[in-house]
């Protein structure tokens, strides 16, 4: 009798722990932050950058996905934005009130960063932004709930100009003051802030400025620009844009028999090479783009010794996604790198010190975030300008690169400390553009 309720009461114990035990195990695998992504992946912002910055998320996010961070299983919702602000407003709203997304990450063009950014601080839900440029999107706002590691628009137009003018001299033969600069840009909010930046810069620099216009990226004739542009004369043409603008403004330009000394544009479709050569051809040679670095440039002796294994993972996956490609694109770095800094710094920071993923826990962990240079596969730190400040939200610590695009290859050609190589200025005599 004694042993046959000893073993019913061992059996029911048996029962109880294992009950306990699927509890635990149910409990564990609840712990999970959802991460909503935007990025367009159809329209003319697709093959701008979008979708190859999609990529590099993706990448990244799929990585943390097989093992989780603190225990907490990695969930992304993806959304496309369609290459329209209207749309990529409504699908965070969608993400965060119907997926119930902890949070949203991404985000390419600023004309879709500045109007989000708006709606998710008044929905008090957390954004790290990947991408877009624009200081508008966190100038004088004192956002809270809104970071972006990304270097920003002015940092772009001002560095561009840096550059030319240390140039001038040496290259062009001239002083600033005699240098003739044109300005042009897309007329959205990346386009005018590089736009303000290259203005300021141009000023500082003393360069004479012939011609400063935007237009729309939607343009299906950009020819009264040329003749504008012709008429005006200029050494170096400063250009931010998209594509297919870029490629129309190039095409039209070769048509019109425009000539300059240098084609210096900031990121997004100077960012894709592929494009670029598709649209240009051999005209691609010689042209610059500004950009936080490739991962795949950046100089990895004074970076983080984790960081080159990660570089090399994100580079290997990559290639299985887009085998053959020439030139592997800043922007899938730039998106991976950003990725992880939210992966590795701010989430566990978030989950071990404030207890979960709730966004008041992520804005407090993102605000102690502080890599000193050499701490991202960017090349620079990040440490944020708190609340109360002009840029509260923005990385205090990053900074672009100006890259060359020479034979199928990219080179770094400034700042002087993260140069690869001299850069070819101006272009070369019997190039398309070349005024020589």
């Amino acid at each position: 009798m004694l042993v046959a309720k000893a073993t019913r009461w061992l059996a029911a114990l048996s029962v109880a722990v294992a009950t306990l035990g699927t509890a635990v195990t149910a409990l564990a695998q609840d712990k999970k932050i959802k991460i909503g992504v935007i990025y367009d992946l159809t329209g003319p912002l697709a093959g701008g950058g979008s979708e190859l910055q999609y990529t590099g998320a993706k990448i990244m996010l799929d990585h943390y996905a097989k093992t989780g961070v603190e225990g907490y299983k990695i969930e992304a919702v993806y959304a496309d934005a369609q290459s329209k602000p209207d749309i990529a407003i409504n699908e965070a709203v969608r993400l965060i009130e119907q997926e119930k997304v902890d949070m949203l990450l991404g985000f390419f063009s600023s004309a879709q960063c500045v109007p989000v950014a708006a709606r998710v601080e008044q929905l008090k839900k957390f954004m790290w932004i990947t991408t877009c440029i624009s200081s508008s999107v966190l100038a004088d706002k004192n956002f809270k709930y809104v970071f972006r590691p990304q270097a920003s628009g002015d940092q772009f137009g001002m560095m561009t100009m840096d550059f030319i003018a240390q140039n001038a001299k040496e290259k062009f033969g001239k002083e600033p003051k005699d240098l003739r600069v044109a300005i042009i840009h897309e007329d959205g909010a990346y386009g005018v802030d590089v736009a303000k930046g290259n203005e300021v810069g141009a000023k500082k620099a003393g360069f004479n400025v012939v011609l400063k216009e935007g237009y729309s990226a939607t343009a299906p004739d950009l020819s009264a620009l040329v003749t504008k542009l012709k008429r005006a004369k200029p050494d170096v043409i400063f250009h931010t844009g998209y594509n297919p603008d870029i490629t129309l403004f190039a095409r039209q330009a070769r048509e019109q028999g425009l000539k300059f000394g240098a084609l210096v544009g900031h990121g997004a479709g100077y960012g894709v090479y592929e494009k670029l050569k598709e649209g240009l051809g051999a005209d691609v040679n010689y042209v610059f783009n500004t950009d936080p670095i490739s991962i795949w440039l950046a100089n990895q002796k004074s970076m983080d010794p984790k960081l080159p294994p990660v570089i090399k993972m994100v580079g290997e996956e990559f290639d299985k996604i887009k085998p053959g490609v020439a030139i592997r694109s800043a922007h899938v770095g730039m998106a991976a790198s950003n990725t992880y800094v939210f992966l590795t710094e701010v989430l566990p920071r978030a989950i071990k010190k404030y207890g979960g993923v709730d966004p008041d826990a992520l804005r407090k962990a993102a605000l102690e975030v502080d890599l000193p240079e050499g701490g991202t596969m960017l090349g620079f730190g990040v440490k944020f300008y708190g609340e109360g400040t002009p840029m509260a939200g923005q990385n205090e610590r990053s900074f672009p690169v100006v890259i060359q695009y020479i034979d199928d290859k990219s080179y770094v050609v400034w700042p002087k400390s993260q140069a690869q190589r001299e850069a070819v200025l101006p272009l070369p005599a019997g190039t398309t553009y070349s005024y020589k």
